[in-house]
């Protein structure tokens, strides 16, 4: 039973210090500035959502963790976007137009915009979807999120770096 129990520390261990060395290269640092038009053709800037906590969430049409997300992102865009929450989501799919059919289907009340290798790039690569980063209202990245996560901890991390109600 010790042997157990210190076999799954020591695995636990392990993936977090893999997770916390993705997250070494960025996190803490300021979030690589982008623009981009979004799927209705307006300019999307990450600096100007400065002052706002940013939900910047990569994510593509057949990635189905991905698609379990988006409702709770829009469920925090409405409950949290009045304390300063902004949920910009970057599809890395080829083709906007499944991307425009899913999220006009899944009703998504936040900016999306279409990525590409040079976006990722910026990111540190965005290898395995999908990938989320909490960004602070300064405007550096607090937390790193890679594949499914449970959301509660999401949103945890999130309600820390809003203003109390």
């Amino acid at each position: 039973m010790l042997l157990a129990g210190l076999f799954c520390g020591l695995c636990l261990g392990m993936f977090v210090a893999r997770t916390a060395f993705a997250a070494d290269s960025l996190l803490h640092k300021p979030a690589p500035a982008f623009v981009r038009e979004d799927l209705n053709h307006k300019k999307l800037a990450l600096a100007s959502f400065r002052g706002k906590v940013v939900l910047l969430n990569f994510w593509a049409t057949w990635c189905a963790p991905c698609q379990l997300e988006m409702p709770r992102f829009v469920a925090w865009q409405n409950q949290y976007g009045p304390r300063g929450l902004q949920v910009i989501g970057i599809s890395m799919d080829d083709d906007p137009a499944p991307v425009r059919a899913l999220c006009a289907k899944l009703k998504l009340n936040f900016p999306v915009a279409m990525g590409d290798e040079k976006i990722g790039g910026l990111y540190g690569g965005i290898l395995g979807l999908p990938v989320t980063y909490l960004i602070d209202a300064k405007g550096a990245i607090r937390a790193e999120y890679r594949g499914q996560v449970d959301l509660n901890a999401i949103e945890a991390q999130m309600k820390m770096l809003l203003p109390k109600p």
